[in-house]
């Protein structure tokens, strides 16, 4: 005898992996690095406080 598959959990188990594959090309495609956001966020905030210091009012 064979053994008896639940397809619902075969489903979801496929949905789980097309999902998981979908984000992983879109981390790939849109994402940045830790190091980048961290980069990204130390020059806005320079150029704010310099933006402040030239400001006469």
């Amino acid at each position: 005898m064979s053994n008896v598959t639940n397809l619902n959990q075969f489903r979801k188990t496929k949905v789980r992996a097309e999902k998981r594959a979908k984000a992983d090309e879109n981390a790939v495609k849109f994402g940045r690095t830790k190091a980048q956001k961290a980069l990204e966020k130390a020059r806005a905030e320079k150029s704010k406080r310099d933006l402040d210091g030239k400001s006469t009012t």
